[in-house]
Formats: structure tokens, C-alpha cells, sequence
């Protein structure tokens, strides 16, 4: 018995426990602290009781009931709130994770675990040699989507072990500063903007990581091939539930792993979540480009994202552009592409840079005595309740961000039969090049939800020019805007790719060629057509695509992906304030979208750019947001936390603050700010 007169009234006992790798060494201490001991003398403490050398700089305490970090070391015991009950562990802060990459490759990385995921995501990034990391978080696959493996894996033997791509030297994994090389602007690894692989003239500034060139091709390269087994065993979403299960599981950016309930070795997914891809360039991304492609694959295989048969044509073609390509290259070494066809693939990505609404505006002042106006002859279908959907041609006009129209061209200078606003409307397209169809569909917003207009266009040019007017004056913009031209580009390079999927050439010997269809489509489509006639139209479609560069085919497909209607929207099922059934709340990267579970319609959209402001009632884990002209809406979110949605929105008004102006470096205590809330 140790009187208190011995050790004064004020000490008391801490068992602590120690996570080292010495099997015969002792686990369990027991020390005498006081309250005002600050956390940084109650290591020096415990380490010198342990009496092992050894690097102990990257140990903290981690108090399990509380499940936090004990990171702040001149804070006291008492401030802490720590007492003799507490379980402290004094454990790493770096640990191994693997990563399921968006091409699925696993790698195994070394992460801090004390670190916010935000911070953990840009040391991964630097690692894989990534830019723009603020584009990318983890995700952790919900119980939902596993449900049918595990069901397949009862009655199969074991798996083979997984291929595992093992970074954890890297110094950056080992909470060591990254080589400035690996990812600054100015010394990052050139990569051959053709074939994507990295010019072996950069590939020493790998040599402190262990990103080398064999490991770094195996992230910049595709390697499309997998079994129709292997897809039939993966989540495929049937209904927009299931969409909405594939967002339900991702990491909050201002805690940490292991405050998340995350342990050394698991398993999560490395993806992009904000579908903003800001500064694309191949001299520089050939890791991002290809990830980015390798995620937008899937997901028009396993239909996460809806497409028509003409497309999924495309990205067959462009998918097998890198399977029929890898056939005939030769083993001689490709000459690297010269200075003026660098600048060409970079002129080209010009187009395919999804600027958000703030982000870059050109400085152009537009001419507000003459802004460009449309004016053709349209056809306009509207669907009637009763009866068959009425087809009528009028003269339609189109100035600032409205479409009038009028009985015809002679009446345009008197009063129009109706005048359209299409600011904050949704313009989808509703097109069939076999067939010559060429329409947009306009849901725009009114008091009681969303009036639906169908407008037809006779040809190509005529819908590239209104279907650009469309999307612009949804956004609040007029023709006058710089980005129109580009935009009418973007159409009719997409309407010409359908033209590839659609124009019967003669496939070179398809027999000759070892292709598995079924490994370019989705099921849907595997279903529709026999093998040998979906290997003649892929490769039909193929012969358009066969002279792009690898890297070209991959943009495209980039391109291709982004003008798909449901693209970059991410689904959740909520429960507005005031309404008895469940909604989808659609998430974008410039709007917010109320869809209908059953019908898949879209009911009411609100853009960022009219938001006021937004916050979370942490209580009763409610949504409120409020926007231009007295509107607010209110919900709560039932397929996953509320958080993840005001972090997604949050984050995307975050990104519309980039600027190539700026150097690399983030903001990262505004994304914290706009993301984090107050619980």
C-alpha cells in the first residue's frame, strides 16, 4: 500500500497500452501522472519505461472510447479530459491501407490515420503522382453492394490472392516530405501525350518514390480486358435506390480514418467524387487521365450511368481502340511526339475542361446592343395527357436566355404565342442519328414543378447551334458568352462520333481479330446481340477511332462520358420538409436535382449559383438551404449521413475557386470551412 503522502494527493494511475511490433516485449504500463502532465511529458514518460530504442516519432495516443487523437502535445491531462478510466493506446499515426483504384488495381499504401481523410488524400495522391487531389476522396463500399458477391462466394473455392501493387516505401507513406518533384507543376513527369507512358528522360525524379516506371505504367495504362464472369459478379445498380447506394459511403474529409472506424490494412475505394476536372493535361496526367477514364468505363459497364445503344457503340469503339492497337504494336520504341503535337492535344483539351459556373469567366464584356439571337423554323411536340404527343412547326426565336415563338417568320414582329425562360431549367438531349432525330427536351421550373417542352430539330448544325443556346441560358448565360462556340464543337464532335457508331464500313477480318465484346459493353446489350454480331459493329464503329493516339481515344471517351444527360450526378434518397413519400435528390456539379423514385422524373432543379446559403440542423440531421427569390427547401437525408451532402456541396463551391492563375497549393482551411459544419 503506497501512502498519498508518498505521491501527493493529486496523482492517480494510467494504464497505458503500447502498439509495438516486439513480440517477448511488454505491451502494458501502468504510470503515476497528475492532471496538469501535459501529453507530450506523457510520452517521454512512457517511452523511457518501455526502455526499447527505437524511432518513436510517428507514435501517438489514441483514446479508444472516445475514438480521437490525443494530437495537440502541450495540452494537459485535464484539458484533455483525461482520467484514470480513460484507455489510452500509443500506437503509429502511419499505418498500411489498400486502395481500390478506379482501374481496379489494389495498391497498399502507408497513410496517416491521425491526418484528416482531406490531408490523406493529397499525400495518396502525391504518391500515385497525381494532380488536382481535391477531386478525388475515399469511399467506403456499403454493405448494399457487397451482398451479391458474398452470395456467389459461399459455393466458390477461395480466390486467388489479389494482385497487389505494394507502395508502402514510399516517403511520403512513411510521413517523410515527398520529393517537390512528384508533384509540382514545373518538375512533374513529362509523359509521351500519345502512348501515355512516361518519357524516360523525367522517369529519375521517380527515384525518391516508389512510383517507378513499371509501377507507374501499371496506373497510366489500360488494361481493359476483364471476364463477362467477373462483371456478372459486380454491383450493377438496377433502380436509382441502388444508385443511391453507391454514394452512401463516403469518408468525412475532416475526420480522420481512424476516427471513422477505419483499421490498419482495410480495404477502401480511391475515386473521384466531384466530376470537375480542372486543368487536364497528358504532358502531366497520364496517371489522372487514365484513372478518370477507368472510372467512367465502369461505370457505363456496370450502368451506373444510362446510355443509348449509340453510345455504348462509341465507347466500345474507343475501348477497343487499346485492345486492337496493343495487338500491333511493334516491339520497336516509339519516337516521343514533337513540341507542335503536344500543343494540339493540348488545344483539344480545351474542350473537354468542365468549368464550373464562378470559376474562369472571360473577361470579354459582352455587347449588350448586339447580343446574338436564333431564329428557325422548329418543331414543337407536346405531350397531351388524353391524347398522342401534338406536333406543330413554328418560328422560333431565340434571345438572351428565352425562346419565343410565333404562328410563323411574318408574325415574329408582334406578340409570341409563348415565351420560355430557360434559366435553371434542364435541357436534356433526345437524340437518334440512325433514325435522323434530333430533339432537346426543356423541363422548365414552374410554381407546382416542371413543364415540359419537346423542341425537334431537322438536322445536325441546327441542334448543335439551339442545343448550345440551351445549355447556356440554363446556366444564366447568353450566346455572347465566350464558351458558346466551344459548346456547339462539343455537340457536333459527339454527334459525329454517333455517326462512326451508326456508318456501316466493312470490318478488317473481325475473325482475325481475339475480341470479347462482352468485355466493351454493358449486359444490357451483351443480351441484345449475339457475340459476332457485336464484335462486326464495335469494330465497324472501331475504323473511325483506329488513327487516334492512345491517350486521344481515352479524352474522347472522357468527352463522350461528360455529354451523357446523367453525367456527374450523384443520388440520395431524402425526405423533404413537408412531404410524406421519399424523393432522390439528385447531387451536381452545379445543381441540385428533386427526382421522383418511382418514374425517374425530375421534379424541381435549384443552382448553386441562385444559393444564398446553406446549413445542417446536426439535432434533427436536416439540410436547409435558401436561394434567390425567397425559396428554401429542407430535408432530411435517409440513404446515408446528412454530412456527405453538405459536404458535397460544400466542396463543389469550393472547386469553383480554382484558377489556373493560382499556384498549386490549396486552400485547405476554406474546404474545411465550406465542408466541415459545426456538430
Amino acid at each position: 500500500m503506497v501512502s498519498s503522502s508518498e505521491y501527493g494527493s493529486h496523482t492517480w494511475e494510467l494504464l497505458l497500452r503500447v502498439d509495438h511490433q516486439h513480440e517477448d516485449a511488454e505491451k502494458e504500463f501502468l504510470l503515476q501522472v497528475t492532471g496538469d502532465l501535459h501529453v507530450g511529458g506523457l510520452m517521454l514518460k512512457l517511452v523511457e519505461k518501455i526502455k526499447i530504442a527505437q524511432d518513436w516519432s510517428d507514435y501517438a495516443f489514441w483514446w479508444e472510447q472516445k475514438k480521437c487523437w490525443l494530437l495537440k502535445t502541450h495540452w494537459t491531462l485535464d484539458k484533455c479530459g483525461v482520467q484514470a478510466d480513460a484507455k489510452l493506446v500509443f500506437t503509429t499515426q502511419h499505418k498500411p491501407l489498400r486502395l481500390r483504384l478506379p482501374n481496379m488495381k489494389t495498391v497498399r499504401v502507408k497513410v496517416s490515420f491521425s491526418a484528416m481523410v482531406f490531408r490523406a488524400v493529397s499525400d495518396i495522391c502525391k504518391m500515385l503522382n497525381i494532380r488536382r487531389s481535391e477531386e478525388l476522396s475515399l469511399l467506403k463500399q456499403s454493405e448494399g453492394t457487397l451482398k451479391k458477391k458474398k452470395k456467389k462466394d459461399k459455393n466458390s473455392k477461395e480466390p486467388a490472392t489479389e494482385d497487389i501493387l505494394n507502395l508502402c516505401d514510399s516517403p511520403v507513406s512513411s510521413g517523410l516530405p515527398a520529393n517537390p518533384g512528384l508533384y509540382s507543376k514545373t518538375m512533374a513527369p513529362i509523359y509521351d501525350p500519345v502512348s501515355g507512358s512516361p518519357a524516360s528522360s523525367t522517369i529519375t525524379w521517380f527515384s525518391d518514390s516508389s512510383l517507378s516506371e513499371q509501377n507507374c505504367s501499371i496506373l497510366a495504362l489500360s488494361h481493359p480486358n476483364c471476364s463477362p464472369e467477373t462483371l456478372a459478379e459486380m454491383y450493377q445498380p438496377r433502380t436509382l435506390a441502388d444508385k443511391a447506394k453507391l454514394n452512401a459511403g463516403w469518408l468525412d474529409s475532416s475526420r480522420s480514418l481512424m476516427e471513422q472506424g477505419v483499421l490498419e490494412d482495410d480495404q477502401l475505394l480511391l475515386r473521384f467524387k466531384y466530376y470537375t476536372f480542372f486543368d487536364l493535361n497528358p504532358k502531366y496526367d497520364a496517371v489522372r487521365i487514365n484513372q478518370i477514364y477507368e472510372q467512367a468505363r465502369w461505370a457505363i459497364l456496370l450502368e451506373e450511368i444510362d446510355c443509348t445503344e449509340e453510345e455504348m457503340l462509341i465507347f466500345a469503339a474507343l475501348q477497343a481502340q487499346y485492345h486492337v492497337s496493343k495487338l500491333s504494336l511493334s516491339s520497336e520504341a516509339q519516337d516521343f511526339t514533337c513540341e507542335s503535337e503536344v500543343d494540339e492535344v493540348e488545344a483539344a483539351l480545351s474542350n473537354l475542361e468542365v468549368t464550373l459556373e464562378g470559376g474562369n469567366k472571360s473577361n470579354t464584356l459582352e455587347d449588350i446592343t448586339d447580343i446574338p439571337k436564333l431564329a428557325d423554323n422548329l418543331k414543337l411536340v407536346r405531350p397531351k395527357k388524353l391524347a398522342l404527343k401534338a406536333i406543330k412547326t413554328y418560328w422560333f426565336v431565340f434571345r438572351d436566355t428565352s425562346i419565343s415563338y410565333f404562328k410563323n417568320k411574318e408574325s415574329a414582329q408582334g406578340e409570341p404565342i409563348e415565351k420560355l425562360n430557360l434559366k435553371g431549367c434542364e435541357v436534356v438531349p433526345d437524340v437518334n442519328v440512325a433514325a435522323k432525330k434530333f430533339g432537346i427536351k426543356l423541363l422548365i421550373p414552374v410554381a407546382d414543378g416542371m413543364n415540359e417542352v419537346y423542341l425537334r430539330c431537322d438536322n445536325e448544325d441546327q441542334y448543335a447551334r439551339w442545343m448550345a443556346a440551351c445549355v447556356l441560358a440554363s446556366k444564366g448565360r447568353t450566346m455572347a458568352d465566350s464558351s458558346y462556340q466551344s459548346e456547339v464543337q462539343k455537340i457536333l464532335s459527339f454527334l459525329q462520333m454517333k455517326n462512326w457508331a451508326m456508318t456501316s464500313q466493312a470490318a478488317s477480318e473481325p475473325e482475325n481479330v481475339d475480341m470479347k465484346p462482352e468485355c466493351f459493353v454493358s449486359p444490357r446489350y451483351i443480351k441484345k446481340f449475339k457475340s459476332k454480331q457485336l464484335t462486326a459493329r464495335i469494330l465497324e464503329a472501331h475504323q473511325n477511332v483506329s488513327q487516334m493516339s492512345l491517350v486521344e481515344a481515352k479524352l474522347r471517351f472522357i468527352q463522350a462520358w461528360q455529354s451523357l444527360p446523367e453525367f456527374g450526378l450523384s443520388y440520395y434518397i431524402v425526405r423533404f420538409k413537408g412531404s410524406k413519400k421519399d424523393d432522390v435528390l439528385g447531387v451536381s456539379y452545379n445543381r441540385l436535382i428533386r427526382i421522383d423514385m418511382a418514374t425517374g422524373d425530375p421534379i424541381t432543379t435549384w443552382r448553386f449559383s441562385n444559393m444564398k446559403q446553406w446549413n445542417v440542423n446536426w439535432e434533427i440531421r436536416q439540410v436547409a438551404i435558401e436561394f434567390d427569390q425567397n425559396v428554401s427547401i429542407a430535408f432530411t437525408c435517409l440513404s446515408a449521413d446528412c454530412k456527405i451532402i453538405h459536404e458535397y456541396i460544400g466542396g463543389y463551391i469550393f472547386l469553383s475557386t480554382r484558377s489556373k492563375d493560382h499556384n498549386e497549393t490549396l486552400d485547405e482551411e476554406l474546404f474545411h470551412k465550406l465542408t466541415g459544419g459545426q456538430e
